[in-house]
């Protein structure tokens, strides 16, 4: 792999130990647990009925930075992680990281004292627009404007897209189309945890082992990575891996996420009442849980292509939505089988045609050699249909 990002900690003063957790992860790790303990302890008192707007904006926001701020720790932690795992397995670590929050998320609302129904399409279906256009359309862009088209393995990228379009489709457009009117019934719902939950896994257990080559940059000119090919980054990396590094990194990255699950409650609650207020539409949060949760490893994902790392872009945004459908839909569809609240799935027809656009536009930005900045203006155009048909349906 390329030199080590940035991020990293700084080399240690001549003479001195080296230092593997730089003071500001320590500052932000003590910060986000000392919000946990104020809302454990006044939580409740703050967020009891009837809220004003004053105290609504003031949780919200801080809220929002520590949550935020926490992602980012936890994208950083699962970078470094990956830096010393090799693919896939970092990215797949920092993809089930960041989705393991979104889940977390959803959770949160439909668990809560409101009827969100809907939250779990919402934010499929947002996290879906969000990261295969905006950040697609981003990465395919910024990433040619500083190093002209880039090579990627077309196998590893067909293999997403085909999984992101099986999944989709019978978790989003199926429903539509069953007795439920939108919502699987019980025994359906429970066929398709299961059937989701078993593609996904094994999916996840291919791209480790046997098909581990479908997802590692081939080597120039080429498309695909030979099964007897081994790949010289990845024994770099395997050869320095340093066990210490792993479990303290392992262990920091489950500091990140814990004040994340703790405070998702109180998030779900002052995102309820402002989205009631506000008379916003209810997509709106599914929209916002999509933005918390991908925003740090979007950027990401950009840097990566900006550092010429393109199949390290196409493993975080098309694996990341993978992992979206393949740990959401069956998390959402159990919590609403043993809580008896209601779940739809079903998307509308604009949202089935948008979700159907972005799939072949995926699939032709992503079926050829190199990328192509044009794609991406294609990505960022249909996004911008989505974010207009958001508030103007």
């Amino acid at each position: 792999m390329a030199d080590l990002p940035s991020h990293l900690p700084p080399p240690a003063p001549h003479g001195a130990p080296p230092r593997l957790v730089p003071p500001a992860t320590w500052a932000l790790i003590a910060a986000a647990w000392l919000v946990v303990g104020l809302f454990v302890a006044f939580g409740d008192k703050w967020l009891a009925a009837p809220i004003s707007p004053v105290v609504a904006g003031c949780v919200f926001l801080a809220l929002f930075v520590t949550i935020l701020a926490a992602s980012f720790g936890v994208v950083r932690e699962a970078d470094h992680l990956a830096h010393q795992l090799g693919e896939p397995y970092g990215t797949l670590i920092l993809t089930l990281s960041i989705v393991s929050i979104e889940v977390i998320l959803i959770a949160s609302v439909l668990l809560g004292p409101g009827e969100f129904p809907t939250i779990g399409r919402d934010s499929i279906f947002a996290v879906m627009m969000i990261i295969l256009n905006l950040v697609i359309g981003i990465c395919l862009i910024a990433g040619s404007a500083r190093h002209g088209d880039q090579e990627y393995n077309a196998q590893g990228a067909t293999a997403y897209v085909s999984m992101i379009v099986l999944l989709t489709g019978t978790a989003l457009v199926l429903p539509n189309h069953t007795t439920g009117a939108g919502e699987f019934t019980p025994v359906q719902a429970i066929g398709m945890s299961v059937l989701t939950a078993v593609l996904y896994g094994a999916f996840l257990w291919m791209q480790m082992r046997s098909h581990q080559r479908f997802f590692i940059q081939p080597a120039p000119g080429q498309m695909s990575v030979r099964a007897t090919a081994s790949s010289p980054a990845a024994q770099a990396e395997h050869a320095s891996l340093d066990k210490h590094a792993v479990v303290v990194r392992s262990l920091l990255l489950l500091a990140m996420i814990l004040p994340i699950v703790l405070l998702a409650h109180y998030l779900a609650v002052v995102t309820d009442y402002g989205i009631a207020a506000a008379g916003a539409p209810a997509a709106v949060g599914g929209v916002l849980i999509a933005i918390i949760v991908f925003t740090p490893e979007s950027i990401t994902a950009v840097r990566a292509a900006m550092n010429n790392e393109m199949q390290r872009a196409v493993n975080l945004c098309l694996g990341a939505f993978v992992s979206t459908v393949g740990l959401t839909v069956p998390a959402v569809l159990v919590i609403g089988l043993v809580t008896g609240k209601q779940v739809l799935m079903g998307i509308s027809g604009a949202e089935t045609l948008l979700f159907a656009v972005t799939a072949v536009l995926s699939l032709l930005s992503f079926n050829g050699q190199r990328t192509s900045p044009i794609q991406g203006l294609m990505h960022l155009m249909l996004f911008a249909v989505y974010g207009m048909l958001l508030f103007l349906p």
